[in-house]
């Protein structure tokens, strides 16, 4: 694995125009767990990257239709099935947090990446994707200096009450055990 230009060689790149520069000096110092699934509770559509190209029918499901206009963008997906797509360069800001914050410190996508699972909050996550993800987080913690083991939330963690991903069926238990073996 290697990052090249902020594009991880071992993602397939997809890239979305949902981002922008970094505030000065800001390097990546919190990664952020999320999920998602379009429509909800369905996986392997496609529509994912869909929207988060800004290319999503919004006639194609009811749910659609609530999501109409919005920009989001996440730096990675990790589906189902393990398989790691990039949308955004690491070194961007990537639209995935809202409004949040993480230790007294606001708008945590000026300092954070962003890896979307594709799942739901209640149903468990592949071992695939907890591998791919393993793999992912130990690459990022060894590349950039102010990420840790410590520092890796969910979204839920930066914007509680607001967002409950990647929810009670995420094991971070888990994640912590396969890095240690990892790193």
């Amino acid at each position: 694995m290697r990052l090249i230009d902020g594009w991880l060689d071992a993602a397939e790149p997809v890239p979305s125009p949902n981002f922008n520069e970094r505030p000065a000096e800001q390097e990546p110092s919190l990664l952020v767990v999320h999920c998602i699934s379009l429509p909800p509770g369905h996986f392997g559509s496609g529509d994912i990257r869909r929207f988060f190209q800004n290319q999503l029918d919004s006639s194609a499901h009811p749910f659609y239709e609530e999501i109409k206009g919005l920009k989001v963008s996440a730096h990675f997906l990790i589906e189902r099935n393990g398989h790691l797509v990039q949308f955004v360069a690491t070194d961007k800001r990537a639209w995935h947090a809202g409004k949040s914050n993480y230790k007294g410190c606001d708008d945590c996508n000026n300092f954070s990446i962003g890896v979307e699972l594709e799942g739901c909050d209640d149903q468990a996550y592949s071992d695939e994707q907890y591998h791919s993800l393993t793999a992912l987080c130990a690459y990022l913690i060894d590349y950039y200096p102010k990420l840790t083991r410590s520092r890796l939330c969910g979204h839920s963690d930066i914007a509680p009450g607001r967002k409950s991903d990647p929810g009670p069926a995420f094991d971070w238990g888990r994640l912590q055990q396969l890095l240690r073996q990892a790193t």
